[in-house]
């Protein structure tokens, strides 16, 4: 039986399978929990790769092994490492730190995850992130199958982001899970920052944050904005996040199409992030892919903003279709447009989704959520894992 961890501080590692230089949901997650398990006195080492340094202000908090390589997965790409030579290095760093705790995100995930698992002995947990498409479950049938199993049993807790990433990883892995959400920094996004300058011009500005990515269904805000724009000249769209290739497409389509108030910024700071949250009057996230949760989602909520979102299983995990959303079929411009523009005209009902926002993300506060990890993290380790 693993030792029992009690109130007491602990050593705890976070593991990233994804290159922690990159940025994205995953690595968002582990840096929230490094921060405010590290503000609770625990002593936390994160692991991953890291293609730059830009990790440095972790300082000896962070572990980099492996050096991540992109690898096309569910209409996305996934830096990790490839390299099948990490044994050494695991092992090395396993023997001297001594972790109460070793958190995996996307456990079976190869090389980096699937290694350090392999080869840790104290209490190991799991949390699974994803909806739909994780290369860890499909290496092909039946070495996945066989490798799953044999991992899975060096597991003695699994976590599921969502409901949806519960039901997708429970048909490929044995055993119970919790469900414990991500969270979001409600000092960092707060109603009192400032929006960006330049957009306070009396435009209804309608914004998206995330990777210009094609499941993340930006072709279709654009079929509704320009729609939109012929009804209601006084709005502004604003697309927020990392992409060159369809960027470059968007905006040249933007300008054939002569449809103007179009703003690419491209990707911008998380110190800069909520300040675009802050300029929207309507934030929209029209994802067509099967998304596990949303970030975004809590991110707008936390500064009060109305929500026009695609109806996927991870989105209606998080809001309401008439609370804090109005929820869409995905790949349906003419659904976003109408819901925009039901927005665009009522005023009182911009507001009262925004602070039923407002109310409902405090329960997804990292200080919140992370406790709720502390607690699974001793619970499982006296063998009585909360379900």
């Amino acid at each position: 039986m693993e030792p029992e961890l009690t109130a007491a501080l602990m050593k705890i590692a976070l593991v990233s399978p994804y290159d922690f230089a990159h940025p994205g949901g995953v690595v968002s997650h582990i840096r929230a929990l490094d921060e405010e398990f590290t503000k609770l006195g625990h002593e936390v080492r994160v692991i991953a790769p890291a293609s730059r340094k830009n990790w440095l202000t972790l300082g000896d908090r962070f572990i980099p092994i492996g050096k991540p390589r992109p690898v096309p997965a569910s209409g996305s790409i996934s830096r990790i490492s490839l390299s099948v030579h990490l044994a050494p290095q695991i092992k090395k760093v396993l023997a001297a730190e001594h972790f109460d705790v070793v958190h995996l995100h996307e456990p079976f995930m190869p090389m980096l995850c699937s290694a350090v698992l392999r080869f840790s002995d104290c209490v190991n947990v799991g949390t699974f992130h994803a909806y739909c498409g994780s290369p860890g479950y499909w290496l092909g049938w039946p070495i996945s199958q066989i490798f799953v199993r044999r991992r899975n049993r060096k597991l003695n807790g699994r976590i599921a982001v969502s409901e949806p990433a519960k039901h997708y990883a429970s048909k490929h892995i044995r055993g119970e899970f919790s469900v414990i959400p991500n969270g979001v920094d409600l000092k960092h996004f707060n109603p009192q920052i400032c929006p960006i300058n330049g957009y306070d011009d009396g435009k209804i500005n309608i914004v998206f944050v995330g990777r210009l990515e094609r499941r993340k269904g930006v072709k279709y805000l654009l079929h509704a904005y320009m729609r939109l724009k012929k009804e209601n000249p006084n709005i502004r769209l604003i697309i927020v996040g990392p992409g060159v290739t369809l960027r470059r497409r968007y905006e040249w389509w933007m300008r054939y199409r002569k449809v103007k108030d179009v703003v690419f910024t491209g990707g911008v700071s998380y110190d800069e992030l909520p300040r675009y949250y802050q300029t929207a009057d309507i934030f929209c996230a029209p994802a067509v892919g099967k998304e596990s949760f949303g970030i975004v989602l809590l991110e707008a909520m936390a500064l009060g903003k109305p929500i026009v979102a695609s109806s996927n299983p991870g989105y209606s995990s998080v809001v309401k279709h008439g609370e804090q959303a109005l929820l869409v079929p995905p790949h349906n411009s003419h659904a976003i447009a109408d819901s925009i523009s039901k927005l665009i005209n009522d005023k009182d009902l911009r507001q009262r989704m925004g602070a039923c926002g407002l109310e409902t993300v405090k329960q997804y506060d990292w200080s919140v959520v992370a406790r709720r990890i502390l607690d699974y993290y001793r619970q499982v380790a006296n063998g009585k894992p909360l379900v």
